[in-house]
C-alpha cells in the first residue's frame, strides 16, 4: 500500500509499513534567511535555543504567586512532595520523549506518534487535549498578568489589560521562529539570574539580614508543615502538574530544531535538572518565609493576590518591595505566554496538517510562521475574560484544574506511545543500538509514567467530594476526561480506525536523517579551542 497522496496527511485506518516512501526531502525549501523549510515550518532553533525554550516557557509569573498557593493547599513539607513526586514523574516524561522525538522528529511530535503507533483516533485526542491544554495556559498567563498589574493600579480593569497584552503578544508571535528563539533565550536567561536573586533575598529574610529578625523554620512549627490532608495533596499535585507542564514541549521544538538529533538530547537532560532544581528552591524558600494560612496569599477566593516574596519583604520593613517583585514576574510573563502561543500554535498545525483539524491553520507563509494558528490560539486566549464575572482567584483554580487534568492525560499517553514504539522497533527485528537516544530506566520508568498519570487524574477532583458536593468545581475537574473519551470514541466510530498492529507501524517516515548528515559535513571542518569564560557562560545558560 503507498503512502497517502496528500503530503502530510495521514491514513486513519491503521496501515502497513508503505513500499514506496518518498524522500525525506520531498517537501523541503529554503527560507529567505537560508534555514530549511521543513512540511511548512522554518528549522531555524539552534542548540542554545533548545536549552532555555523549554525553561523559559515553563517559569512563568505564575510561579511566583503559585508557590504560595502550593503551600497554602498542603503546606510547606507537603507542597516540596507534591513537587519532588511530579519531577520524578517529569524525569521519565522526558526520557520517553527523547527517544521517540529524536528518533522521529517530526511537526506534532508525540501527538502524530501516538497514531502512528497506537491508534490514528488517540492522536486526534490526544492533539486536541494537548492543544487547549496550552490554551488554558494562554488565558492563565492573561490572568495572572491581570493580577499583577492590579497591584500597582485598579484604576484600569483587568480586562483593559488583558486585551492590551494580547494585542503586544499577538505582534510579537507573528515575527517568525528564530525571533522567537532569541527573545526566548535572553528573556530566559533573565529569568534564570531572577531566581537566583529571589533565593538569595529569602536567605537574607530568613537570617534576619533583611528585616533584622531571624525566623528560620518558625513556619513549620507553627502553623505546621502538612495542611488539609489528602484533598490538600490532590490540589498541590494539580498544581505541581501546572507548573511543570511545559517541559515537554521541547518534543515540538524537534520539527524546527536545525539539529534534533544532536541537540535534543543535550536540551532534555540540561533543562530537567534546571527546572527542578527552581521549582523545589521556589516552593521551599516560599515555606519559610511566609506560613501556610497567611491571608495575602493566592486562592481561590481571592480578588487580588502577593507572592510570598512580596509578603515577606514588606514584613520585613519594605513596603516597596512588591514592585521589586512585581517587575521581576512582569518580565518573566513575556516569555511564558509567547511560549503557550507557541506550543498551541504548533500543536494546532500538526492536527490541521494531518487532516484532523480544518486545513485553513495548517497554511505558513514563506518563511514558516502559521499564522492562521497563531491568531486563532491568542484570541481564544481572551477566555481569560471570565475574570469580569468572577475573581481572578477563582478563575486561576478553574483554569489550574483543566490545565492539570489534561496534562496527567498527554504525559500517561507519552508513556503508552513510548512503549508502543519499542514493542514495534523490537518486532520489526530493528536493533537498540539504533536509536539515537536511549530512555533510562526502560520500561519500568515509562510504565511508572503511564501508571502515575492515570492515578493523578482521577484523584485530581478529589475535593469536590470533600465538605458537599460542589457541581461547578466537579465539572471543571472532570470535565476533560469526558471530553477526551468522547472525541476518542468519536473519532474512531466516524473514521473507523483500529489498532495499530506492532509488525505494520511505520518505523521509516520522518526519520529526517539528511539533517545528521548535514551537521556532520559542518563539523567536519576544524574549529578554533574555546575560551573557559564561554565555557562558563554555556554551562550556566546553555
Amino acid at each position: 500500500m503507498g503512502i497517502p497522496s496528500t503530503p502530510g496527511v495521514v491514513d486513519e485506518k491503521a496501515s502497513p509499513l508503505p513500499d514506496d516512501v518518498l524522500p525525506e526531502t520531498s517537501d523541503i525549501a529554503l527560507a529567505s534567511n537560508g534555514n530549511i523549510i521543513d512540511h511548512g515550518l522554518q528549522r531555524g532553533l539552534k542548540n542554545r535555543h533548545l536549552q532555555m525554550i523549554a525553561f523559559g516557557g515553563v517559569v512563568g509569573a505564575s510561579v511566583w504567586y503559585g508557590t504560595g498557593t502550593a503551600i497554602s493547599y498542603s503546606g510547606p513539607v507537603g507542597a516540596l512532595i507534591c513537587f519532588l513526586i511530579i519531577g520524578i514523574d517529569v524525569f521519565f516524561v522526558m526520557q520517553s520523549l527523547g527517544e521517540m522525538s529524536t528518533l522521529f522528529p517530526i511537526q506534532g511530535a508525540f501527538i502524530e506518534l501516538a497514531g502512528r503507533f497506537v491508534d490514528p483516533a488517540l492522536a486526534f485526542a490526544l492533539g486536541v487535549n494537548y492543544c487547549y491544554l496550552w490554551l488554558t495556559n494562554i488565558a492563565n498567563d492573561y490572568n495572572n498578568i491581570s493580577l499583577i498589574m492590579g497591584l500597582w493600579t485598579d484604576a484600569v480593569p483587568p480586562y483593559a489589560w488583558i486585551l492590551i497584552f494580547c494585542a503586544g503578544f499577538q505582534c510579537t508571535s507573528l515575527l517568525g521562529i528564530v525571533f522567537y528563539g532569541e527573545m526566548e533565550f535572553y528573556l530566559a536567561c533573565w529569568k534564570l539570574i531572577c531566581v537566583v536573586g529571589g533565593f538569595l533575598v529569602a536567605i537574607l529574610i530568613n537570617t534576619g539580614a533583611i528585616g533584622g529578625e531571624y525566623i528560620g523554620f518558625r513556619y513549620w512549627r507553627d502553623p505546621g508543615v502538612i495542611a488539609n490532608g489528602i484533598n490538600g495533596f490532590g490540589k498541590t499535585f494539580v498544581l505541581a502538574a501546572v507548573y511543570y507542564a511545559g517541559t515537554e514541549m521541547l518534543a515540538l521544538t524537534a520539527a524546527e530544531s536545525r539539529n534534533p538529533k544532536k541537540d535534543l538530547p543535550k536540551a532534555i537532560r540540561q533543562t530537567f535538572w534546571r527546572i527542578i532544581i527552581i521549582f523545589l528552591g521556589l516552593v521551599f524558600f516560599a515555606g519559610i518565609l511566609v506560613p501556610y494560612n497567611d491571608d495575602k496569599l493566592l486562592t481561590a477566593t481571592s480578588k487580588s493576590a502577593q507572592s510570598p516574596w512580596t509578603v515577606a519583604l514588606v514584613q520585613a520593613g519594605w513596603e516597596g518591595g512588591g514592585n521589586l517583585v512585581n517587575v521581576v514576574m512582569i518580565t518573566a510573563q513575556l516569555s511564558s505566554v509567547n511560549s503557550a502561543i507557541y506550543v498551541a500554535s504548533r500543536s494546532l498545525v500538526a492536527l490541521a496538517a494531518n487532516g484532523r483539524a480544518p486545513k485553513f491553520f495548517a497554511w505558513t507563509t514563506t518563511n514558516g510562521v502559521p499564522v492562521n494558528a497563531i491568531v486563532f490560539c491568542n484570541v481564544v486566549g481572551l477566555i481569560s475574560l471570565l475574570n469580569i464575572a468572577a475573581t481572578p482567584g477563582k478563575v486561576f483554580s478553574y483554569l489550574i484544574s483543566i490545565s492539570g487534568a489534561a496534562t496527567f492525560i498527554a504525559w500517561a499517553f507519552i508513556g503508552i506511545t513510548h512503549l508502543r514504539l519499542r514493542k514495534a522497533w523490537l518486532v520489526q527485528g530493528r536493533s537498540l543500538d539504533e536509536l539515537p537516544y536511549r530512555a533510562f530506566l526502560y520500561p519500568y520508568g515509562a510504565w511508572f509514567v503511564v501508571l502515575l498519570n492515570l492515578f493523578l487524574v482521577f484523584i485530581s477532583g478529589y475535593e469536590v467530594f470533600v465538605g458537599g458536593f460542589a457541581a461547578v468545581d466537579f465539572v471543571f475537574s472532570y470535565l476533560v476526561i469526558a471530553i477526551f473519551t468522547v472525541l476518542y470514541l468519536g473519532w474512531k466510530f466516524v473514521k473507523g480506525t483500529k489498532f495499530v498492529s506492532p509488525a505494520e507501524a511505520d518505523l521509516v517516515t520522518g526519520r529526517r536523517d539528511y539533517l545528521v548528515n548535514a551537521e556532520e559535513d559542518s563539523a567536519s571542518e576544524e574549529k578554533p579551542r574555546t575560551p573557559w569564560y564561554i565555557s562558563v557562560k554555556r554551562f550556566i545558560f546553555s
